[in-house]
């Protein structure tokens, strides 16, 4: 039996607009650190899944940088999308594809714009996964153990134990508000992380059982015609399309320093900061103001007697706007000029 990552690299991360662009996304950028969050993620790989049975899903325009970016993955495990259609389908051709020389291969699926601060135990977590899904013939999540209550993630509610280091699911709640996030933690709720496991067979089973958006054009994909499946199939999350319909889920939880960094906010979490909790990268001068995150990019950003500013500079772009509002900075872009949103 071969292991197999797959790892979803597609998504356009509008929440870090204006340095994240359609041509150069959310995973291109090194928001944790020196390197790419691409990068960083076929990095912790290693010594889990060698780079030759590491798949990385992302668009066409996105395929020619994504290869130059991973020069360790071969060309040919670079799978571009012909159409975005969320991950449902991007899973089942990456399944696909691995179950193609080995019908017992198992697949661990990832994103590519995680920050993970123990890399080891992310490794250790991942291994227990997999063996959970070949062992008991299950599709596994992993649930992270909160750290606080967050109404910007989904929640896993664990059931009865299938051994010493996994249990059932018994529902996935989507994001709560305050009171109930609060109230899920308490009760022993995990984070839903978007990292799943499982061995190809159960999964196209499942497919087949649950799935009527994707199953239906599986025989395209069996026969090498993508365009053809991702023509027919319906967009729909793996979330959706597997994990919640199905009977056979368990979770295995996680503590590993994981966090999606889903918007300019999210930096004063993953990077250092002054004694004003302030996070400056770039040459961000910042003179009697707190809480504030700055991306200075190329040029240099100085804030004088503010707080709870983002400010982000891009080329010819700056964006001034508040830790509370970041999250909502899609609404943002909805309203600006074609030329100014697609930049």
């Amino acid at each position: 039996m071969s292991r197999w990552a797959a790892i979803l690299a597609g998504g356009a991360g509008t929440r870090f607009w204006p340095v994240s662009t359609r041509s150069h996304p959310k995973q291109f950028l090194p928001l944790a650190g020196t390197e790419p969050l691409l990068a960083d993620a076929v990095a912790r790989l290693e010594g889990l899944v060698p780079p030759a049975r590491t798949l990385v899903l992302t668009g066409r325009h996105l395929l020619e940088a994504t290869r130059s970016l991973l020069p360790h993955i071969p060309p040919g495990n670079v799978l571009a999308e012909p159409r975005a259609a969320s991950t449902g389908p991007a899973l089942t051709w990456a399944t696909v594809h691995a179950a193609t020389g080995d019908a017992d291969a198992s697949v661990l699926s990832l994103h590519a714009d995680w920050v993970i601060e123990d890399p080891e135990g992310f490794r250790r977590t991942a291994t227990v996964a997999l063996e959970t899904a070949e062992h008991h013939d299950v599709l596994v999540t992993v649930g992270i153990v909160p750290t606080r209550p967050d109404i910007g993630y989904g929640y896993i509610e664990p059931g009865s134990p299938l051994d010493d280091r996994a249990r059932t699911v018994v529902r996935f709640s989507e994001k709560p508000d305050a009171a109930r996030a609060a109230a899920l933690v308490a009760e022993g709720a995990l984070w839903n992380s978007g990292m799943f496991a499982w061995t190809a067979r159960r999964f196209l089973e499942e497919t087949a059982a649950h799935a009527p958006e994707i199953a239906p054009h599986l025989p395209r994909l069996e026969t090498g015609d993508v365009d053809g499946f991702f023509e027919g199939v319906t967009p729909i999350a793996v979330d959706v399309s597997h994990l919640e319909r199905s009977k056979r889920v368990a979770v295995v939880p996680g503590s590993f320093g994981w966090d999606d960094v889903g918007t300019w906010a999210a930096l004063a979490r993953i990077r250092a900061h002054d004694a004003a909790d302030n996070v400056g990268v770039g040459r961000a001068i910042l003179h009697e103001s707190c809480n504030c995150v700055v991306w200075a990019g190329d040029d240099t950003v100085v804030l004088d007697g503010v707080r709870d500013l983002v400010v982000v500079r891009a080329g010819d772009v700056t964006l001034v706007t508040t830790r509370d509002r970041a999250p909502s900075l899609k609404a943002l872009l909805d309203t600006l000029p074609d030329d100014l949103r697609n930049r």
